[in-house]
């Protein structure tokens, strides 16, 4: 049986034109800016994103992190919403290393945050009781709220907040492509209104390795000495900015396949009695549903899973993460949906034998 791999888009491969491409790039030392390949992909990166300027990192944790570290002292506050990747899946970095302390407030299903909500959090320079608040992070698509999309406008109320506050507004747009061309925009303008946004190559662009940091040129050039402290400076790293540079030119268009086929996983799941989800709200490539504990717990369910060759990954409790990529095609969809019928049929026989 093969197994069928829906843990992430982390998972893909790079392409053999991306293999060949960093087999013939040209290199240089990038710490001291010398990397032509990277500047390349620096320069075609921050044109992207409607910037001045970009920073290749090693991952998305990094330009998070540094991006953190760029904005803020120790001691200040940042808010995110409370499903956010930075608070969940980033081994609480940003209070460790930057020494920042974070507030949440709601994210709604999409992964929104509410404007008023943050008006209420954010606290002003000058009183010495509190931390001030100097930095908003959003993130869009989002990982824990089913891949939901946040439009320009959506950015644009909570950005103004923020900065009617004087607080910048940090975008992790890890998978800003996928929301992109689910809401067929430019990706420059869901970034239009934040200060800066990074980006993954090595998601669902399927890149072996990399992120880049956008923004303005006096935020990149430090946070080019913070990349440097945490041990981001790679030297000739230009065999990695070379498949970004294949990713760029022929990755994106194709995530529309990907969300096709997380539409039609979507909808067989609601198809099958146990599970709870509404197709209607994922539209990129994650899938997130409720299994019912009449069927099993989320982690006995995942087991079982296991079993009958589908990986996916917990958020917890009872619900299961789904993620559509390049290496799943709409047969292996229909295959896994099958699969997962089948576990549950399985499941609930046994529940009933062992009553």
């Amino acid at each position: 049986m093969n197994p069928i791999d829906l843990r992430s888009d982390t998972f893909t491969l790079p392409t053999d034109e991306m293999r060949r491409a960093m087999a013939q790039a040209e290199v240089g030392d990038d710490v001291y800016g010398e990397d032509p390949s990277i500047n390349q992909l620096q320069e075609r990166a921050a044109q992207l994103m409607g910037k001045e300027a970009a920073l290749f990192m090693a991952s998305g944790t990094m330009s998070n992190l540094v991006a953190t570290l760029t904005h803020c002292h120790r001691g200040d506050e940042v808010v995110m919403g409370e499903q956010g990747h930075m608070f969940w899946n980033e081994s609480g970095g940003a209070a460790a290393l930057a020494g920042v302390q974070i507030r949440l407030v709601p994210n709604d299903d999409q992964g929104r945050i509410s404007p008023d909500d943050l008006a209420k959090v954010i606290r002003p320079r000058g009183n010495i009781h509190f931390p001030p608040t100097t930095l908003v992070c959003l993130e869009n698509t989002h990982n824990r709220c089913s891949g939901g999309v946040q439009t320009p406008e959506d950015t644009k109320r909570v950005a103004d907040v923020a900065h009617a506050a004087g607080v910048k507004v940090h975008l992790d747009g890890a998978r800003i492509f996928n929301a992109a061309v689910a809401l067929e925009v430019p990706a420059s303008a869901l970034a239009e209104d934040v200060d800066d946004v990074s980006f993954c190559l090595s998601k669902a662009l399927s890149c072996p390795v990399g992120s880049l940091l956008c923004g303005p040129q006096e935020f990149v050039e430090e946070a080019r000495r913070w990349r440097k402290m945490v041990g981001g400076g790679m030297r000739q790293a230009g065999v990695l900015a070379a498949a970004g540079l294949v990713a760029l030119d022929t990755m994106i268009d194709r995530l529309a396949d990907d969300h096709a086929n997380a539409r039609r996983l979507a909808q067989g799941l609601a198809n099958i009695p146990g599970l709870r989800l509404d197709p209607e709200r994922m539209p990129t490539n994650i899938v997130i549903f409720e299994v019912d504990e009449a069927v099993a717990k989320g982690p006995e369910f995942i087991r079982a899973l296991l079993q009958a060759g589908v990986k996916v990954t917990y958020p917890g409790q009872q619900s299961i993460r789904m993620v559509t990529h390049r290496h799943v095609s709409s047969q292996d969809v229909d295959e896994a949906l099958a699969r997962v019928s089948g576990v549950v049929r399985g499941l609930r026989g046994a529940r009933k034998a062992g009553s």
